[in-house]
């Protein structure tokens, strides 16, 4: 497989005869099971609920299991709890081999804005569990994944760049922000990079990303700084609810019509609310070569190579 024959974005997406999709428009997954990453709160919480509610069986992947606990006793037998932390890639090892299938994968977990700290391999934390996490996960579960992968990206992307020189803030001052928007920008490019790759394989599996928009969640109470209370009254009068805010990323990994390559978000208020649409990205998103680059960057960091023979079968 060559690199330079894949530069190829996919054709986007078009929603136009969809309105107001929502959780009760997931086509029955009785018989299918989904991993999604974060479930134990917020939009994980909403997925795995609406799944499991359409018959899916849904593998809580949590750090905090005892809250993921929580969460599965209440939505019943169809969800079961295995811990994933996605800042030690050998957890992210451990979980992997004990998955024995996976229809679709949802990369839902992440953190936002936290002080400079590194993961146990010593990456930079945003960078770290949101996208390296993700892509060693990916990477270690594809050849069990039947029908799509989701990565959940943010609005935050547009502020992002890519330093492939020090992807990790080893040189350059942290800024917590910038470095969220770096790792939000990096799950687009891992998204559409994989979907570049899995067409060049000639493999049916989808690639797909979302974003919540502005949905309150307990993701903007971890910055440990003054934002927090800022943002827990944006969460309080402008943000619209976990539930919306989920839409997109189930419609990423239910609807018949998502396509691969694709990339759904609310509809309304500039990508902020209401139910989901095809969302537009910035153009560093779009940038074929360096999301080749990231990818091997991110192969060398996480020592994960993907199997793309498998993903054929």
């Amino acid at each position: 497989m060559t690199i330079g024959a894949r530069r190829r974005m996919p054709t986007a997406p078009r929603l136009c005869t969809v309105t107001n999709w929502t959780s009760a428009d997931i086509p029955d997954q009785k018989g299918r099971t989904f991993v999604v990453t974060g479930a134990n709160s917020g939009l994980g919480e909403v997925a795995a609920r609406a799944l499991a509610a359409a018959g899916a069986d849904v593998i809580l992947a949590c750090r905090d299991t005892v809250k993921g606990q929580r969460v599965a006793r209440s939505i019943g037998g169809s969800a079961q709890v295995r811990e994933l932390d996605l800042a030690n890639l050998a957890s992210v090892r451990a979980f992997a081999s004990a998955v024995d299938r996976c229809d679709v994968l949802i990369n839902n977990a992440g953190v936002m804005a936290v002080p400079k700290r590194q993961t146990a391999d010593g990456f930079e934390m945003q960078i770290g569990t949101n996208h390296l996490g993700h892509f060693a996960l990916t990477g270690l579960l594809l050849p069990k994944i039947t029908d799509r992968v989701v990565t959940v990206s943010s609005g935050a992307h547009n502020a992002g760049r890519i330093d492939l020189a020090d992807l990790n803030y080893e040189h350059r001052r942290y800024e917590r922000w910038t470095a969220y928007g770096q790792s939000k920008l990096a799950n687009l490019l891992f998204a559409f990079e994989l979907q570049r790759r899995l067409d060049a394989a000639g493999s049916a599996i989808k690639s797909v990303a979302a974003h919540p928009g502005y949905a309150s969640t307990n993701l903007q109470s971890h910055t440990e700084s003054v934002m927090d209370a800022l943002m827990a009254l944006g969460n309080r009068f402008l943000a619209q609810s976990a539930e919306m805010g989920a839409l997109p990323e189930l419609y990423a990994a239910t609807s018949p019509d998502a396509v691969g390559g694709g990339y759904y978000g609310p509809g309304q208020m500039f990508g902020m609310r209401g139910y989901p649409a095809p969302s537009s990205c910035s153009s560093q998103a779009k940038d074929a070569e360096t999301a080749a680059r990231l990818w091997t960057l991110s192969e060398d960091l996480t020592g994960v190579t993907f199997d793309f023979a498998a993903a054929t079968r």
